[in-house]
């Protein structure tokens, strides 16, 4: 039964954090699918925010004076189990971002910005496994991967679909199973960020998960923190003098971020649908935003 229950939940990987910031987070968590297994989970999400962090301060709005910003996500994500503990994961957002007021952003004078974002192309792999007498485990793994642009958007100004970077994150992953089917995950990472128009703070990557799950459900709750390396406070002069909205990814990006995720299989174990919350706790020239999502999930046995 305890297989059969995390067969039916190794899709289970798409997040909502990719909705909360599509640039961050590796998106794999500690369960590791059986082999030539196959995931693909479209999902839908859709954010706003009327209040900002400039700097550490949280403030009305945001830094162009454009009211309410939203976005709608549609995410497409792939996995394969190529072994028992080596498996590789794809995701690829479409974006759709706005001003409610119809203000125009002050970089590129436009309202309304929609298109393609960033192709994520990750392995993930199983390093070492420890089962217990009482039927507890604990597995430990890694995972890295890149990101970069496959769309034709403009880092630059408030309603960017991205920063424009050649993304390459790594992360170990250590979790720990119960007989009781709750589970708990930490995961450290690190990204590194290239892009050849701005200079983009590398960043430390940290998250914890606590969740349950059974062959009817699962469901998690999962904090995300992100703490960039340097970067720009928006509201400064140093801001003002280096370009101001037109290099927002040169900022230093902090967040704290919660996100809880819920997941039914409706037919066979194999096909499933998936709703999500996230809201950002705390942060440094970031949104303060909330996310919904749903999404459906198909694993092949």
């Amino acid at each position: 039964m305890l297989h059969k229950s995390k067969r039916s939940l190794l899709g289970i990987t798409l997040c909502i954090f990719p909705f909360l910031n599509v640039i961050g987070q590796i998106p794999v968590n500690g369960f590791y699918p059986k082999k030539n297994s196959f995931t693909l989970a479209p999902s839908y999400g859709y954010k706003s925010y009327d209040q900002f962090y400039r700097g550490s301060t949280l403030s009305e709005g945001n830094p162009a004076g454009l009211g309410e910003i939203s976005s709608s996500i549609i995410s497409f994500y792939s996995q394969y189990a190529i072994t028992n503990w080596l498996s590789t994961t794809v995701t690829l957002p479409y974006i759709s971002v706005e001003s409610e007021d119809e203000a125009l952003d002050p970089v590129q004078n436009v309202a309304q910005i929609d298109g393609i974002q960033d192709l994520g192309i990750f392995l993930k792999a199983k390093v070492l496994e420890k089962k217990f007498d009482n039927f507890s485990q604990i597995t430990l793994g890694g995972a890295s991967g890149v990101t970069f642009p496959v769309g034709n958007y403009k880092g630059g100004g408030v309603l960017s679909l991205g920063n424009e970077a050649i993304t390459v994150n790594g992360s170990a992953i250590f979790q720990y199973s119960t007989p009781f089917k709750i589970f708990s995950e930490l995961q450290l990472g690190y990204s590194i960020r290239n892009s050849n128009n701005f200079d983009i703070p590398n960043a430390m990557l940290y998250s914890a998960k606590i969740g349950y799950y059974n062959e009817f459900l699962y469901v998690h709750a999962k904090l995300d923190i992100q703490d960039s390396m340097s970067g720009y406070d928006i509201g400064t002069p140093e801001f003002a003098n280096a370009g101001g909205p037109a290099i927002l990814p040169e900022t230093e990006v902090d967040f704290t971020n919660l996100s809880f995720d819920f997941y039914v299989p409706v037919y066979k174990n194999t096909l499933g649908v998936s709703a999500g919350y996230g809201t950002t706790l705390d942060g440094r020239n970031y949104n303060k935003e909330s996310v919904f999502s749903f999404g459906l999930v198909y694993t092949s046995k």
